[in-house]
């Protein structure tokens, strides 16, 4: 277990979900608009200050179905090409969405400048969808695949497979249970000692509902790695076949593997090119790892470790958030306990991204 090193304390502003590092080092980060005041959704880290990326206009919409801006960003990607997509909700405050809000925008790194848009249409990202994290697959098709976790707390939970080529998406393991929030008895997280709950102001405390969240792709492209939110269990399904559209639902289905207990809610999954997976464990401030042989191993565990949300493989490091979601007001009784800084830490694992290209 190594020492946590600080990349960026966030002393001011919105709180940071996504993280991504390109592979000449340059670091992009997210803020969702969940009721901060998010002045840019998307935004590079330049010599020690959070600067709108691409630039501001791009971070400007005209309103939440805006094809052509931000809306409201969960994640953002370098992907093998080291290209950046951003994941775009088109969700503000989990609001219903409408076509053109949900995307998923490509962004050159060589001149910073947006290079492909795909929206989806609404029977895929349906009004309820909460786009989350996204992975990605080069060498399949004539531009490569992407899979999306569709995490919402309010409507349907599945995961998203877009050809990058065509711009064309669809639904697989549509509310099928692996993709599903757990509820009390079955789970109750305890995070800094106190039960995980929504807990109004007045009234009373209800569970989390937020299910397909983290999302991990094999080292070898064969398996797509996902986790509920509201769970400790996690689960793993063949790439194969959620990239084949002419095969069932049930076919699909039947390659899910359940991968066990993984010791805790986790918001985010990663990996490595020597086949280990990252699981962030926001109940114990720790981030996991699992090993080729089945084994779990402790990368890092630290007190400032509050809510380690998402993670990023680049030039030896593994990059990950914590930014306190679980102390907002929503969780806390109608009081706000976050506390600056949130932060951006790295640890060394010795280690590169998993890069799936030709």
């Amino acid at each position: 277990m190594t020492v946590l090193e600080t990349v960026h304390n966030f002393d001011d502003g919105p709180m940071p979900t996504g993280v991504s590092v390109s592979s000449a080092g340059r670091v992009f980060v997210n803020f969702p608009k969940w009721g901060d005041d998010v002045p840019f959704t998307v935004a590079e880290i330049r010599d020690g200050k959070v600067v709108p990326f691409p630039d501001q206009a791009m971070n400007d919409p005209s309103g939440d179905d805006d094809a052509t801006a931000f809306v409201s960003v969960q994640s953002i990607v370098v992907d093998p090409a080291d290209r950046l997509w951003v994941l775009d909700t088109g969700a503000p405050m989990f609001r219903e969405t409408g076509p053109g809000g949900p995307k998923l925008v490509c962004i050159d790194l060589g001149t910073d400048t947006v290079v492909q848009t795909i929206t989806f249409d609404p029977a895929v990202a349906l009004p309820t969808t909460y786009l989350n994290d996204v992975r990605f697959d080069l060498r399949r098709g004539s531009a490569g695949v992407a899979y999306i976790t569709d995490s919402s707390d309010q409507g349907p939970n599945g995961l998203i497979v877009v050809d990058l080529a065509s711009g064309q998406a669809w639904r697989r393991l549509h509310e099928h249970p692996s993709t599903k929030a757990l509820q009390p008895p079955d789970f109750l997280p305890i995070v800094e000692g106190s039960p995980f709950l929504e807990r109004p102001a007045d009234g009373p405390a209800k569970p989390v509902l937020m299910g397909a969240d983290g999302i991990a792709i094999a080292a070898d492209g064969s398996r797509v790695y996902y986790c509920p939110l509201a769970s400790r269990r996690w689960y793993s399904v063949s790439a194969c076949a959620l990239a084949d559209r002419d095969i069932s639902d049930d076919e699909v289905a039947a390659t899910v593997v359940d991968e066990g207990d993984k010791g805790g809610a986790s918001d985010g999954l990663e990996t490595d090119d020597k086949g280990r997976l990252y699981l962030t464990s926001g109940e114990h401030n720790a981030v996991l790892r699992r090993l080729p042989d089945g084994t779990f191993e402790t990368v890092a565990h630290d007190p400032r470790l509050l809510w380690p949300d998402t993670m990023s493989v680049a030039d030896g490091y593994l990059y990950v958030t914590a930014n306190q979601l679980h102390r907002q007001d929503k969780y806390q009784r109608g009081k706000d306990l976050r506390r600056y800084p949130y932060a951006l830490f790295r640890v060394p694992i010795d280690a590169g991204p998993v890069r799936l290209m030709h």
